[in-house]
């Protein structure tokens, strides 16, 4: 007696159902399939706040509240100084107050300023900064 194979339907795929909201990450629409991030991803921009606020933790411990205090005003306060707006920031002030400036990372040897989308033209940026474009 011959034995027949049992094929299995495959199940229609539904990859291309890109509906305008939110869903949940088990159902399979073309968006939350595009939008999936890695999960170091956060953890390595959050960096190194997560390690500015270790740093302050242990500054209350051992010195007390005014030193980090002191140290969270001096970067407020280096945060406002700015530049003109089609400038980009270098940041300096904040690595400086940081620590970050004695370290080499990932930003400093493959964040080629002429591959960065701030660069603008300056008249065009300043008359629309001041409001007086036509």
């Amino acid at each position: 007696m011959e034995q027949q194979s049992i094929k299995v339907k495959p199940a229609e795929v539904t990859v291309l159902n890109a509906a305008g909201k939110l869903s949940m990450p088990t159902e399979a629409n073309c968006l939350s399939q595009l939008a999936r991030v890695h999960d170091l991803r956060d953890s390595e921009l959050h960096y190194y706040d997560h390690q500015y606020d270790l740093q302050m933790q242990m500054l209350r411990k051992r010195e007390g509240m005014g030193v980090p205090l002191k140290m969270g005003m001096e970067r407020f306060a280096a945060s406002k100084v700015g530049r003109l707006p089609f400038l980009p920031s270098s940041n300096l002030m904040d690595d400086v107050l940081t620590g970050r400036c004695d370290t080499i990372s990932f930003e400093d040897f493959l964040n080629v300023p002429e591959y960065s989308e701030q660069m603008r033209q300056p008249h065009a940026v300043m008359e629309k900064s001041l409001g007086i474009y036509n």
